[in-house]
C-alpha cells in the first residue's frame, strides 16, 4: 500500500515537485547543522581559553 502511494506520487509532476522540495530543504538543513557545528566549535573554544584565564589568575 505505501510502495503504490510512492509510486504514483514519483510518478506525477507534483510528486516530483515535492521530491525536489524536500531535496532542497535536506541540502538547507545540512548546511545549518554544518554551520551550526562550526560556531558551537569556536564558541567552546572561547568559554575554555576564558576558563583557562581566570584559573591563571
Amino acid at each position: 500500500m505505501i510502495s503504490e502511494f510512492l509510486h504514483r506520487l514519483l510518478r506525477s509532476a507534483a510528486g516530483a515537485t515535492a521530491v525536489e522540495y524536500g531535496l532542497i530543504v535536506s541540502l538547507i538543513v545540512i548546511a545549518m547543522l554544518a554551520s551550526l557545528s562550526q560556531v558551537a566549535n569556536v564558541t567552546i573554544g572561547m568559554w575554555n581559553n576564558i576558563a583557562q584565564n581566570v584559573l591563571a589568575h
